[in-house]
């Protein structure tokens, strides 16, 4: 049987394999479930992982998965690719806590003023009209899904827990902040997980502003009667899109001025997505820009952690949300 090395001291804290140990106090083998998954399922090979045992395995077998086979090459995502060419995070690996980060200065939460989880009608699957049915934003049809998992119980499915989302349209502008659509509430939606703790919207894809890489902005909360208060949420976290379909999409001539934007940009410059690269938040996105894409990404939430997003990460532009351009 092979012997598990010593963790590695780091000035972050004792690693294993490059990754922070989840309990410092703790040998390797008694870090818990959802870090031998992670270990598990990193490896380039599993012999060294044999004292973990069986149980380490099977439970790795059993993580909950969203679907989709595209895959990313950053961080510890295994790296595969869609026959569409489509790239981005295999969900079946994306089994660490979802990184904690900033909301930015958009979030329509209240935390800073504008508060559309106040209003009735916020929790709703198709995010692509206002509340009211005023006014309803354009581009390429996307479905974006997130699933998730319960870190503390094991890295079940987290059913009854609400995600907030919002994004920017594809001219990169935000409801309720931009100008001429402070009295406009679309893009921006609730949904409440299912007993797979999977939450789907219907939407448009968002364009690239300077500043930033493509990305959809979420909050999770405990449960739906919980989103009144943004100080209730349990994890705020940001979804990657992936470069190739940016690409793609951004030759529709609604999306004029991301493709630039794009070009001086990248997931390794990127002020939030720049530490990893994204590797927990790239998501799986398949389709095409006649009938639109669909977008996955598994969301591992820690209960027992305190969460830590909400100032803005050093050098970020607008609260660490770049700037969107005013028309």
């Amino acid at each position: 049987m092979s012997r598990i090395p010593e963790p590695v001291q780091t000035p972050e804290g004792p690693t294993y394999e490059g990754r922070l140990l989840d309990h410092v106090d703790e040998e390797v083998v008694d870090q818990g479930a959802a870090f031998d998954i992670r270990t598990l399922v990193t490896r380039r090979g599993v012999l060294g992982l044999a004292g973990l045992g069986v149980g380490a395995v099977v439970l790795a077998a059993c993580a909950p998965a969203a679907t989709g086979t595209s895959g990313s090459t950053g961080g510890d995502s295994t790296a595969t690719t869609d026959t569409d060419g489509s790239t981005g995070a295999d969900s079946a690996t994306a089994a660490g806590e979802i990184p904690d980060e900033t909301a930015g200065p958009y979030p329509g939460d209240g935390s800073n003023g504008p508060d559309v989880l106040e209003q009735s009608g916020i929790v709703r699957q198709d995010i692509r009209r206002s509340i009211d049915g005023s006014a309803t934003a354009d581009g390429i049809p996307l479905t974006f899904e997130f699933q998730v998992l319960d870190i503390a119980n094991g890295s079940v499915p987290f059913e009854g827990v609400a995600v907030y989302a919002w994004h920017c349209t594809a001219q990169g502008e935000y409801s309720m902040y931009s100008s001429g659509l402070e009295e406009v509430d679309y893009l921006r939606g609730v949904q409440v997980a299912d007993a797979d703790g999977t939450v789907s919207f219907s939407s448009i894809f968002p364009g690239c502003y300077s500043g930033r890489w493509p990305h959809i902005h979420f909050e999770v909360y405990p449960d739906v009667d919980s989103i009144t208060d943004s100080a209730n949420a349990i994890a705020t976290s940001q979804l990657a899109l992936p470069e190739d379909v940016c690409a793609t999409v951004y030759a529709d001539s609604r999306y004029d001025g991301s493709t630039q934007n794009l070009s001086q940009t990248s997931l390794a410059s990127d002020n939030v997505f720049g530490e990893d690269a994204a590797a927990l938040q790239l998501a799986t996105v398949t389709g095409e820009s006649g009938s639109g894409y669909t977008a996955t990404l598994v969301v591992a939430v820690d209960t027992t952690t305190t969460p830590t997003a909400g100032s803005a990460p050093s050098g970020g532009g607008a609260g660490g949300g770049g700037q969107p351009p005013s028309h």
